[in-house]
């Protein structure tokens, strides 16, 4: 296991760390069956002083190196032409709006991965054929729905880069189940059934320190070895600053086994590339690594995920 878990072993994981069945053959919630009303009451007694934390990257129309595509804005209404102490005419419109498009899945918005974005062999979560998400409809099950009510939970930060004493997680040396160990007992807590795991590489603070790396360049993220313990731990949700991934993936018949093993096998539901920077100042600041966390999907409809701005709350 020094060098990480072979191809063969990552494979066998798609059916021993599976949850198909475990809340009914028709479940489209996976792993947040597991938030009941006691952990939402655990979770929100753990507010202190109301001080809140926005886990969110900036969405923007800039063009990066990482961006796959530019997110688009039109604005549809403006304030340009109105001079101050001028009178509108009656039927004037008086408000500024815009539209806004884009492809939130990718390595740059934060955003939550619904139980439909990823497939194995022709099946998602469940058992569920690949072929009911289509072009035309969309995702007929496993969609961000499953989320409609909001993700309410004890939050706990692992900061593996604190735990190993640098910067970041650099490419190459991803995050693994003894990381996970060693960060955890640096948070002086456990992480336990239902829980938010929120994984800390640092790559928002490299992002930020010496800019955008091209979508073909390593990136940072976990080992599939973190998956066995996520899922013996029973979190419910994982949130990561990196795309939960760590690329390229050493594995030639599964590029992205931590989307394969989360989203497919476990039904545990992924945010990709949150800002962790501020929550981990916070968490050392207090040396508290436990709050309430939140996240709130968009409520669309047949969508696969959505842009989410998870927040802290001490």
């Amino acid at each position: 296991m020094a060098d990480g878990p072979t191809e063969a072993e990552v494979v066998r994981w798609v059916e021993a760390l599976s949850n198909w069945g475990r809340w009914g053959p028709e479940d489209e919630r996976g792993c947040l069956n597991l938030i009941d009303e006691q952990k939402r009451l655990q979770a929100a007694s753990l507010i202190a002083d109301g001080t809140v934390v926005s886990c969110a990257r900036p969405i923007s129309t800039d063009i990066t190196p990482e961006t796959r595509y530019q997110v688009q804005r039109f604005m549809v209404d403006s304030g340009e032409g109105r001079e101050p102490g001028a009178t509108d005419p009656p039927d004037a419109r008086r408000g500024a709006a815009e539209y806004v498009g884009m492809v939130f899945h990718g390595a740059s918005i934060t955003h939550l991965d619904a139980l439909a974005h990823f497939s194995w062999n022709g099946l998602m979560y469940n058992g569920r054929p690949a072929s009911l998400v289509t072009s035309r409809s969309g995702a007929a099950v496993h969609s961000v729905e499953g989320a409609a009510a909001g993700i309410v939970s004890r939050g706990v930060l692992l900061d593996v880069p604190l735990s190993r004493g640098v910067d970041w997680v650099q490419p190459g040396s991803p995050v693994t189940a003894g990381d996970l160990d060693a960060a955890e007992r640096l948070a002086g807590t456990t992480v336990g059934r239902g829980d938010i795991v929120l994984i800390r590489t640092a790559n928002y603070r490299r992002i930020l320190e010496q800019g955008p790396t091209p979508l073909t360049s390593p990136l940072p993220g976990l080992r599939a070895d973190c998956m066995p313990w996520l899922r013996e731990r029973d979190a419910s949700l994982l949130v990561s600053d990196s795309t939960n991934d760590a690329r390229p993936s050493p594995y030639r018949s599964m590029p992205s086994p931590i989307h394969v093993l989360a989203l497919v096998a476990m039904g545990l539901w992924l945010v990709d590339n949150a800002n962790l920077e501020a929550l981990a100042r916070i968490c050392r600041q207090r040396g508290r690594y436990e709050f309430c966390a939140t996240v709130a999907p968009l409520l669309l409809r047949a969508m696969t995920g959505s842009p989410v701005n998870p927040i802290a709350v001490f």
